[in-house]
């Protein structure tokens, strides 16, 4: 693969904050960089807000004062698109309309030569659609840069369906070229990350609706429990809801309203409220000067058992937890026969504790159940979620977060909502990119390294369904969709054949 020449002038078609980055990081690998905004005199504004980035990174010692002298030296804004003759690579980074956009390319095709790739940055329109007019649509790819541009590393590199080859490939290499990370995807709505991250949204907003849990006790346990960075209230706030409310939708009208994409009844109620985050002042949590923000919900310090009735061999998910009980001091005794499979640990009253397996506490399968969520590492997380049936006794809810507080952990007792938080979570994700790979919307290496450099997941979905096993994500998916039928849980085909293959070598 060989990228555009370095020598080559990169243009920049719409100088708002992506744009400005865009146009940042062809500077600073050492490209002539046209700045092109159909307003007039934004492009000389966007130039000097670079500049003055610039500057900020002599300041802090990241660039020094000759290299933002000679990289502005190359920067020139332009007042028309007959400025960009010269270009070996146009990128559009202008308003997320499907005819704004396929306007732009039309006037601008006659004006660049032949041999120039044509690129568009938009997030959730189709590339093949934005292409549809152009007399060379071989030439035509997404480049989708994550904001803030410059800082972030993942490019995801969209092949239309008109797409040459050739010119994807000069694409990926340009952006490595750049020092960027670029994934190679198929053009299907939302791309790699702004498809498979729906579910890190949607299952959050659809416990907080079904009354499960608030949203800084949900936040918290996917942060300290799943071990994501922020959890999705706080993360949907920081971004806008109304933005990412908008790509919900665009990414669910796009799918012909395939249940799995349903956007979330009580984000948009936040939206028409003007509700949008930290932009307008509150959204799920209050930003206002001197606003407090709501704690997670934590239970009060409990008594651990002093013996615990340890039932079958666990998931392989769990297995550290034995050790970890008995490193506390708890006694651990084997409860039934070891030939009967389904693991759970045995409270003092009797109730089952054990991982949640995507079905509702309540009935219990004839007794007293506690469900737990999935963590990340069961020995490195500082929270986990509780989810008892109405019919475990208040002594064994104690005792079960008695337990886990003596492996130090802090304890949400949460409604007894199916799948709990963490596991719903992760097995949508795992669902989601594994579906994904089936279909070729992208090799399973990158859909991995995009949604943990595009997202900062912990672990990207397919090493993850690995380390879960795909059969107890399978078993997860069944649970929850017996509780919630219609669809949107029913496992993809291609799950169900890993899954099989998987078990086939147990």
């Amino acid at each position: 693969m060989t990228p555009i020449d370095p020598a080559g002038t990169v243009a920049v078609v719409g100088a708002g904050t992506m744009g400005q980055g865009i146009a940042q990081v062809a500077l600073a690998a050492g490209h002539a960089v046209r700045l092109y905004d159909a307003a007039p005199g934004r492009a000389e504004e966007a130039a000097r807000a670079i500049a003055a980035r610039l500057g900020r990174l002599v300041d802090k010692g990241r660039l020094d004062a000759a290299g933002r002298d000679e990289a502005l030296a190359r920067l020139q804004p332009a007042a028309r698109l007959a400025e960009l003759a010269d270009s070996a690579l146009v990128i559009e980074a202008i308003v997320e309309q499907l005819d704004t956009k396929q306007k732009l390319f039309a006037e601008l095709e006659p004006v660049v030569p032949d041999d120039c790739l044509l690129a568009t940055n938009t997030s959730s329109l189709s590339v093949t659609a934005v292409a549809g007019g152009l007399r060379l649509p071989g030439r035509f790819v997404g480049l989708h840069f994550f904001n803030p541009a410059p800082l972030l590393p993942l490019v995801e590199v969209v092949r239309g369906f008109a797409t040459d080859p050739e010119a994807a490939d000069r694409a990926r290499a340009t952006v490595a070229a750049w020092g960027k990370t670029p994934v190679a995807c198929a053009d299907t709505p939302g791309f790699i990350v702004n498809r498979l991250a729906r579910p890190f949204y949607a299952e959050a907003f659809r416990v907080h609706e079904e009354g499960g849990a608030d949203p800084a006790t949900i936040d918290a346990v996917l942060r300290e429990c799943g071990g994501f960075r922020m959890g999705p209230f706080e993360l949907t706030d920081l971004i806008g809801q109304d933005v990412n409310n908008a790509v919900t939708r665009s990414v669910y009208e796009a799918f012909f309203h395939d249940p799995r994409f349903t956007p979330s009844l009580a984000q948009q109620r936040l939206v028409e409220a003007g509700l949008l985050g930290r932009k307008s002042g509150r959204g799920w949590f209050p930003y206002e000067e001197g606003a407090d923000r709501p704690e997670p919900a934590t239970a009060a310090p409990c008594e651990p058992p002093a013996e615990i009735g340890w039932h079958a061999r666990p998931p392989r998910v769990c297995a550290p937890l034995r050790e970890m009980i008995e490193e506390a001091g708890i006694k651990v005794v084997r409860d039934r026969a070891p030939y009967e499979s389904e693991w759970y640990i045995t409270l003092p009253d009797g109730a089952a504790l054990t991982l949640t397996g995507g079905e509702a506490a309540t009935p219990g399968n004839g007794g007293p159940h506690i469900y737990f969520d999935l963590a990340l590492d069961y020995r490195t997380c500082t929270r986990i979620a509780l989810a008892p049936s109405e019919t475990a006794s208040a002594r064994d809810v104690q005792a079960a977060v008695g337990l886990f507080q003596v492996l130090g952990k802090s304890v949400s007792v949460i409604g007894d909502v199916p799948g709990l938080i963490v596991a719903r979570t992760v097995a949508m994700l795992v669902d989601f990119a594994e579906d994904a790979a089936g279909r070729g919307v992208a090799s399973r290496e990158d859909i991995d390294t995009a949604m943990r450099l595009g997202v900062n997941y912990p672990r990207g979905p397919l090493e993850w369904g690995r380390e879960i096993g795909l059969t107890h994500v399978r078993s997860m998916l069944w649970g929850l969709a017996q509780e919630y039928p219609g669809g949107r849980y029913d496992p993809s085909l291609s799950l169900r054949r890993r899954a099989a293959v998987e078990e086939s070598l147990l």
